[in-house]
């Protein structure tokens, strides 16, 4: 018969032991679990493993204890950086105060889950379009912002190649972890970094190879949704030709390795310098063939008889000229006779009609006072000055009262 412990007061407090003993009783009634998370730490001491697992979508991290009993029991590839499903059973430390997780199985997630997983969230970012949303790289960057892992052979390889290549490229690096529960956190802030500073004008993200787990990092959706959002051109060198983040889809330019990107992001001085003289070269000859075929047309003109002595022309023509400058004249004054005559004859019809001959012969104009003719002597009564006009001069005159 189990005798009930009374509930703590102020006046009556339990134990340190007691309440610990009563947690650690809570505790082992939970019993075991499967979980699904990602190592991000995985030390031995002792035999015995020691780490911590990571939720995949959240910000949830546990302890767990792997005793070499069961250590030997699972696989032998388990590192930290990887995947797994384990089943856990709360375990809590009385002595100590501690809770921690005892594993008693783990095992790597199915290849198959996380592809599923992975292709249902690539088709989720294909139907937003940021797999659309290509931006061309410059032709020759003045300074490349470089996210790799400090004093990794990838960024050897970037920072060497490019070098090769251009050596008067300029290079801002920001260190970032690569894999790990640092990773997404520590990339994203690199590109938000590097994408502000206006003197980088591409971006490279580049890692080394590694297997399938290590790469999902760079699958993230929070990481795949910064590069996308990113403004600066970006360069995805993430594992080998075979590797395929999601990050390399949202990318604006994908190379197959960190040697791969600074070739296609660096031109090469020695193919541009060649590229320049080809250039050059070929200007020269085609200026100098434009050349060679307009002296050819100049001589051509000039060896024509009209250039070579252009009085010639003008004296074939002379005798032509000079007739039909004759001819103008001699039609020019056959229609100056013909005009006199006309006018003449046209003279002396108008002076035949004209009223002036009429009053050669005697005749006078009467004209009242406001210049009207007088045409009927009842227009002019007695007393009535009248203008009369003679063939020379005109004369005033007052009708008398006789008729």
């Amino acid at each position: 018969m189990t005798i009930e412990t009374p509930p703590p007061t102020v006046d009556a407090p339990w134990g340190v032991s007691l309440f610990a003993t009563k947690i650690k009783g809570w505790i082992d009634k939970l019993g075991s679990a499967w979980v699904e998370g990602e190592i991000t730490q995985w030390g031995m001491s002792g035999g015995n493993v020691y780490g911590k697992l990571k939720d995949v979508d959240d910000d949830a991290t546990i302890s767990f204890t792997i005793w070499s009993s069961v250590k030997a029991k699972l696989p032998a590839d388990l590192s930290q950086g990887d995947r797994v499903i384990a089943l856990v059973k709360p375990n809590y430390w009385v002595k100590g105060g501690t809770l921690s997780m005892q594993v008693f199985e783990m095992r790597h997630v199915g290849l198959g889950d996380l592809l599923e997983r992975l292709e249902r969230l690539r088709q989720k970012l294909r139907a937003e379009g940021l797999f659309e949303r290509k931006k061309p790289l410059p032709f020759l960057p003045g300074c490349i912002g470089l996210i790799t892992g400090k004093d990794s052979d990838a960024e050897k390889d970037v920072l060497r190649n490019a070098q090769l290549r251009w050596p008067a490229v300029e290079f801002r690096v920001v260190h970032a972890a690569v894999q790990g529960e640092r990773a997404v956190s520590e990339v994203i802030s690199a590109i938000e970094i590097l994408d502000a500073d206006p003197k980088v004008d591409v971006i490279i993200i580049a890692r080394g190879g590694g297997d399938f787990q290590n790469l999902l990092v760079f699958s993230d959706e929070a990481l795949v949704r910064a590069a996308a959002a990113c403004q600066t051109p970006l360069v995805s060198a993430i594992g080998h030709e075979a590797d395929r983040p999601l990050l390399d889809e949202v990318a604006d330019l994908r190379a197959s390795t960190p040697t791969d990107a600074a070739k296609r992001v660096v031109p090469d001085v020695a193919e541009e310098i060649a590229r320049v003289q080809q250039a050059r070269s070929g200007m020269r000859l085609r200026i100098t063939q434009r050349i060679s075929t307009e002296v050819d047309r100049l001589e051509a003109l000039r060896s024509r008889p009209v250039l070579a002595n252009p009085i010639s022309m003008i004296d074939l023509r002379a005798e032509e000229l000079g007739r039909y400058v004759g001819r103008s004249e001699e039609l020019i004054e056959r229609r100056l006779e013909r005009a006199h005559a006309g006018v003449v004859e046209l003279t002396g019809q108008l002076r035949a009609l004209s009223p002036k001959r009429t009053l050669e012969r005697g005749y006078a104009i009467a004209q009242l006072p406001d210049g009207s003719a007088v045409r009927d002597a009842s227009s002019a009564p007695a007393g009535t000055k009248l203008h009369l006009t003679v063939a020379v001069g005109t004369l005033t005159a007052t009708v008398d009262e006789g008729r």
